[in-house]
């Protein structure tokens, strides 16, 4: 079958091939008459707009991508959600990348998206160098980094407030008179780890307190073992923080499941992300909440701003996580230390 054109959609609407093209565009301007002649043509005639002609034409593929390392945190499935969500609200087309926190695998995939001439980039849970960053800005493609930061790259960025949020977790878990606290890290090669675990770490530095801290990787298997590792030393922690909602339920199970202790009698246990599952009767997690829907409308914006006007500056924003009380911590018991 021969292909239709948007020719043949204008003759058969009885409208300028221009309109056609401004009905099929996100964003320009058409007649409620207009557009509604247009579409029943194109219905009736089975057209579909080029879109990689149009990208040719205009410079602009309308396409955004959007890398994520892994999807078993299960933040991240809601966050990619409502960012393609947010995205195609704009009139963009969402292209979907996983790279493993590597150098070469996400070189291959920022040079896969090079290729694919999209209009802009967000990166969740990856880290970028500061070459992949030059070649990005070379090629003229913004870049936005969510839920990750990337120390003196030139690129914008958007997260919770880490590490006052890690402060705030040590200091709710000393108002609740826990002595004994420990951290189950974020993977230490992230920003969000790190500054969780700084912040965590100085608020309880003012109390005459050293943590025990093991680096979780954010892997389900490695918080588990650092929670046997802890509890069965010569100093066993009254709590735990672990670095995000995905190792606190693992750190509850093996808690529970595997060491028969009480929570939170025993050991209380404090997360960070604010995932569904954390609300669950099962978990009813303590935790840090990452403010979501802020976030993901701070990196659209952010994301746009730049691809309209390239000239703009790099922002790096950062949004107050606040603490949602549940039930795997005690009572607050009055002053802090």
């Amino acid at each position: 079958m021969e292909k239709v054109t948007s020719l043949q959609v204008a003759e058969r609407a009885g409208v300028s091939q221009s309109a056609v093209s401004r009905v099929f565009t996100p964003g320009a301007s058409a007649s409620a008459k207009t557009i509604e002649k247009v579409r029943k043509a194109a219905a009736e005639l089975g057209y579909r707009p080029n879109m990689m002609a149009r990208a040719m034409i205009t410079g602009k593929s309308r396409i955004i991508a959007l890398v994520v390392a892994y999807l078993d945190n299960q933040f991240y499935p809601h966050a990619l959600e409502r960012l393609s969500n947010a995205l195609q609200e704009q009139g963009y087309h969402i292209l979907v990348f996983t790279a493993a926190n590597s150098r070469a695998d996400i070189e291959e995939v920022m040079q896969q998206l090079l290729d694919y001439q999209v209009d802009g980039i967000i990166t969740a849970s990856v880290a970028m160098t500061n070459d992949l960053t030059d070649r990005c800005n070379a090629a003229g493609i913004p870049v936005v980094m969510f839920n990750r930061g990337q120390d003196g790259a030139d690129v914008s960025s958007v997260t919770s407030a880490n590490v006052q949020g890690g402060w705030d977790a040590a200091d709710f878990l000393l108002a609740c008179g826990h002595q004994r606290p420990a951290h189950i890290s974020g993977w230490q090669g992230s920003s969000t780890g790190r500054d969780r675990q700084q912040g965590f770490c100085a608020r309880l530095a003012e109390a005459g307190i050293t943590p025990q801290i093991i680096d979780g990787m954010y892997r389900r298997d490695v918080a588990a073992n650092a929670t046997e590792t802890l509890i069965t030393g010569p100093n066993p922690p009254d709590a735990i923080f672990a670095g995000n909602d995905h190792m606190a339920f693992a750190v509850m199970d093996t808690l529970r499941g595997k060491l028969g202790l009480r929570v939170p009698y025993d050991v209380a246990v404090i997360g960070y992300d604010d995932v569904p599952l954390a609300a669950w009767a099962a978990y009813d997690l303590t935790t840090m909440r990452q403010p979501l829907n802020r976030m993901v409308d701070a990196t659209v914006e952010a994301l746009l701003t730049r691809i309209e006007d390239p000239s703009s500056p790099t922002r790096h924003i950062e949004i107050e996580s606040p603490l949602i009380e549940r039930g795997s911590t005690r009572p607050r018991k009055g002053p802090r230390p």
